[in-house]
């Protein structure tokens, strides 16, 4: 697995990691492979999207999700783009293998 994209690490960051198209933002100066690969799935979602889409998508989406669970937790694992990155987030080929706007799947 190769990372394509720019690393960056912010200790102050409120999660472990963060995609921004093209960036990674890390907590940590090492993530892990599994963290940097979920990430790239959300780089992947952002490229197909665009970013403003596939934010406003996101923002959607978890408010949805947030009537529907009542939980911030629940509602952010449930959101699609969040569904398939977690699902393939160990599958270190699924980029390779991945259909166009396969977050589709887990809406």
């Amino acid at each position: 697995m190769k990372f394509k994209g720019y690393l960056m690490t912010f200790s102050f960051l409120w999660v472990e990691g963060m995609a921004i198209f093209p960036f990674v933002f890390s907590k940590t100066k090492s993530p892990g492979k599994v963290l940097i690969h979920h990430e790239m799935i959300h780089l992947r979602q952002q490229l197909e999207l665009g970013l403003l889409p596939f934010y406003i998508w996101y923002f959607i989406e978890y408010l949805i999700r947030l009537l529907q669970y009542r939980k911030h937790h629940q509602a952010y694992l449930n959101i699609s783009f969040e569904r398939e990155a977690y699902a393939n987030e160990r599958d270190f080929e699924y980029l390779e293998n991945r259909k166009f706007w396969g977050f589709l799947k887990y809406l």
